[in-house]
């Protein structure tokens, strides 16, 4: 079998690294790391654009594609990453490529490739010169109608071993320099003097003003309608060689993201929606930017080292795939936030973004951090954005040992509260009334040492209406909040919440489209607006949220139940009931059973209610079921005595699911009944009628 040939036409790419036999005679071991380190990066780019190693010969790669078009811009992105990666390090430490790429008949044959293709990709490689690449005319051909570049044609040139000289183009690069003209003094005074010349000063008096004319519509399109104003951070990759430093590059991805989202001009899209583009898997660039509604993306990378931290980054047109500016940063563990404001104000620069007193003065106030401090933190919201008990509990581990490590480090505080208030919300293993303490003192103690933290201002506005439903002092934090960070997502869709729960639909609606607009992959958001739209009674709308955030985590357990609750809330109880079913087979909370308990006591099937509380009871905290999710499935077996009962005591027990009362349609039954009267006034809700508008 090793000895039968497949031929067939395909695009081969040649690499070679320049200098690299040189400096392994100076320095062996460190020719070695570049190798490696270049072989590493190189792997991770061919997959993306289908390329299939064949073999690597020394310090050589020799890989194969199915298209000239993905050979290129496999080429076009090795280059620019090694472009990124090369930005202000030591010439001695750069790594640079030679590309080569033709198409042409290949024969495999034992595990190797032979023929034209290959020879001619190995001959034309060495004419691309450092950082750059040459292609064939059958390439160059194939491709120029199909890759947003630019070709400059080589003189024929004799390859060796290839009987006809050959047309060859080399690409240019998006970031190359365009080289100057070369003229002597001499040859420019003559050029300028002498009889004749006046049409010379014409034409270039013409060209002046042409060139004047073009500097004023490049500033007219930096600076007017169609000016960057809209950025996504795309997860920066973690080019520390060790995949357990994932979460320092996504906590580092997370603080590029808030500081840029503090520019009120500018409009940035959340962690949790471009988080999906992690890997090296990702669209291309303008298809990101067609998801995510953006002008420009921010990609790179974080090394860490011992004690120095190294972002490199780089600024791309996103719509048009256009490289614009990159840059590195390094700084000591202590001053990563520094650096992290430092590299925002350089972006906001580079896109004449106007930074407000208050946002260049917050640019540039960052303080040195703990770095294990630091470290704790990152790792806590690295397990709090990917929320289950298990996660839910390692986030709170880590974020008291932030706060231990640094008493006076304000994010952790914050990050603490978080934890508390959803794990409290879901039961999982703290109540709500141990995490009511909790949630409240370290949302206040985050404030105390940092009043300019939009997250913590947020943390505290939760806490005001999950538990203690004070609406006016609600809305003054999420208020500050969005004032401190207009970009916060997360604000604006907790304050939604917060709005359809008072009945306030029309200012809620507002609320939550600048949320999906500020995170428009984020599921979450999708199921809070779910809830908008059914206390609004638009059923259909709401089901399209659900529908959407369904399309976007099929694993989340949410939208499910969803589906459920907004038949429950059209009166459909027996509807709801495969919906809820599929919720609770999902990885889900306790509430989703209490759900899908009521919709049986509501079909009129009292023996599956009645196994919803058994099954409850599996699933509850040391024998204790939350009295809200019993009263639910009380009042959907009509047992409107006892769910009052029960509601009581979860209102007692500080039950944040209290805040529902007002919109959620299983209470309308109860609301004429003295006792539901005064569960509302303790809500301090002013109406006692559901919001039907």
């Amino acid at each position: 079998m090793s000895n039968i040939e497949q031929r067939k036409l395909a695009a081969i790419m040649f690499t070679d690294m320049v200098g690299y036999s040189a400096l392994s005679q100076r320095d062996d071991k460190l020719a070695q790391e570049l190798l490696e380190e270049h072989r590493r990066l190189l792997r991770e780019i061919f997959p993306r654009f289908n390329g299939s190693e064949i073999k690597t010969i020394g310090d050589a790669f020799l890989i194969e594609f199915n298209s000239a078009l993905e050979a290129a811009q496999c080429s076009i992105e090795i280059q620019r990453t090694l472009a990124k990666r090369n930005h202000d390090v030591t010439a001695e430490r750069s790594i640079e490529l030679k590309i080569g790429i033709h198409i042409g008949d290949v024969v495999h044959r034992a595990g190797d490739v032979y023929g034209d293709g290959v020879n001619i990709a190995s001959r034309i490689e060495p004419l691309a010169g450092a950082g750059g690449i040459c292609v064939s005319m059958d390439v160059e051909r194939q491709i120029r109608n199909s890759l947003e570049a630019r070709f400059e044609k080589l003189a024929p040139t004799e390859l060796k071993n290839i009987s006809v000289a050959m047309d060859l183009f080399r690409i240019v690069l998006p970031w190359e320099r365009k080289p100057k003209a070369e003229t002597t003094s001499k040859n420019a005074a003559s050029a300028l003097v002498g009889p004749g010349k006046w049409k010379l000063w014409v034409g270039i008096l013409v060209l002046l003003s042409a060139g004047l004319f073009a500097g004023y519509l490049l500033f007219f399109h930096r600076a007017g309608p169609h000016a960057i104003r809209s950025i996504a951070v795309l997860p920066l990759d973690n080019y520390s060689g060790d995949p357990s430093q994932d979460y320092f590059a996504e906590g580092m991805t997370d603080e590029l993201t808030t500081d840029l989202a503090t520019i009120s001009r500018l409009r940035v899209i959340s962690r949790s929606s471009t988080t999906q583009f992690t890997g090296g898997h990702r669209p291309a660039t303008p298809e990101i930017a067609r998801m995510l509604d953006v002008d420009a993306v921010v990609e790179g990378s974080v090394r860490r080292s011992g004690d120095k931290v190294r972002i490199t980054a780089q600024l791309i047109d996103a719509r048009a795939d256009r490289h614009l500016w990159a840059k590195s940063f390094e700084r000591d563990s202590r001053d990563v936030l520094a650096m992290q404001s430092e590299l925002a104000s350089a972006i906001a620069s580079e896109i004449n973004v106007e930074l407000t007193p208050s946002e260049q003065a917050r640019l540039t106030s960052a303080q040195p951090v703990n770095p294990e401090a630091y470290d704790a933190y990152l790792k806590g919201r690295y397990f709090f954005n990917r929320p289950s008990d298990e996660n839910l509990n390692k986030a709170i581990t880590r974020f008291e040992e932030g706060v231990r490590l640094d008493p006076n480090f304000a994010p952790a505080y914050s990050g603490l509260s978080d934890a508390y208030l959803w794990a409290a919300f879901n039961e999982g293993f703290i109540t709500a009334a141990e995490g009511k303490a909790k949630a409240r003192n370290t949302a206040e103690k985050s404030l105390q040492l940092n009043e300019a933290s939009a997250e913590a201002h947020t943390s505290l506005a939760n806490y005001l209406s999950w538990y203690e439903h004070d609406w006016a002092a609600s809305e003054k934090e999420f208020r500050r909040a969005i004032a401190l960070n207009p970009n916060y997502a997360f604000a604006h869709d907790q304050f939604a919440l917060t709005l359809t729960c008072q009945g306030r639909l029309a200012e809620a609606v507002v609320e939550g489209r600048r949320a999906a607009e500020l995170d428009p992959l984020d599921p979450a958001i999708a199921i809070d607006n779910t809830l908008t739209f059914t206390a609004q009674r638009k059923f259909e709308q709401a089901k399209k949220e659900a529908k959407r955030a369904a399309e976007l985590d099929p694993a989340f357990f949410f939208p499910q139940m969803q589906f459920g609750w907004i038949e429950i809330q059209a009166g459909n109880a027996k509807a709801a009931i495969p919906a809820l079913q599929k919720a609770v087979e999902l990885e889900s909370p306790p509430f989703a059973t209490a759900w899908l308990g009521y919709a049986y006591g509501a079909a009129g099937d009292r023996n599956a209610a009645l196994a919803a509380i058994e099954e409850l009871k599996k699933k509850s905290i040391n024998g204790y079921v939350p009295q809200f999710n019993l009263a639910i499935i009380h009042l959907g077996l009509g047992d409107r005595d006892r769910a009052l009962d029960l509601l009581e005591q979860a209102r007692a027990a500080d039950s944040q699911w209290m805040m529902y009362l007002k919109i959620d349609h299983i209470f309308d039954p109860l609301r004429s009944d003295p006792r539901f009267v005064g569960l509302m006034k303790k809500c301090h809700f002013e109406e006692e009628a559901p919001v039907q508008k």
